[in-house]
């Protein structure tokens, strides 16, 4: 079946089966190679996109389900401001390590910094809950999050 997405501003076609997990259509069909791979059941949040800015498990998710829904892979993350802040603090603060992992990271903590511009530690934490690292670099994500979240804070005052 063939798909028209909006995927970072573009539109993009895909001839995939409809039950094809979004993540294989993001990496294999349209080459983008960012999104990770990580368990396949939606536990690691490797995967992690946004459709219409909300995360999602791209590999459990169907394209079948995306319909005309807005796609950001972690290659769009720059065409905003607050993605844009977000890398810089992931580069400043030196948040990976293998950095498999970081992908989703991102795309989750800028869903995060979308909904509460100044997270608590406890909405942090909830919002992040679901993405695993296994370098442990939790602690330099949340800085990393704080650290945004400061920035908009004085852009906001």
């Amino acid at each position: 079946m063939s798909y028209q997405l909006k995927i970072n501003g573009q539109l993009m076609q895909a001839d995939v089966a409809a039950d094809t997990p979004l993540l294989w259509v993001l990496r294999d069909t349209l080459k983008l190679k960012g999104t990770k791979f990580g368990c396949g059941m939606a536990q690691c949040g490797a995967c992690t996109v946004h459709l219409d800015g909300k995360p999602v498990r791209s590999c459990v998710t169907p394209i079948s389900a995306v319909k005309d829904r807005a796609i950001t892979t972690i290659e769009g993350i720059a065409n905003s401001e607050l993605g844009q802040q977000v890398q810089q603090a992931w580069k400043i603060l030196d948040v990976p390590q293998c950095g498999y992992c970081q992908a989703g990271q991102m795309m989750s903590a800028l869903a995060l910094l979308q909904q509460f511009p100044q997270p608590t530690d406890a909405q942090i934490a909830s919002g992040m809950k679901g993405n695993l690292c296994r370098c442990a670099t939790y602690h330099r994500i949340k800085q990393a999050i704080q650290q945004v979240a400061q920035h908009t804070d004085k852009e906001a005052s």
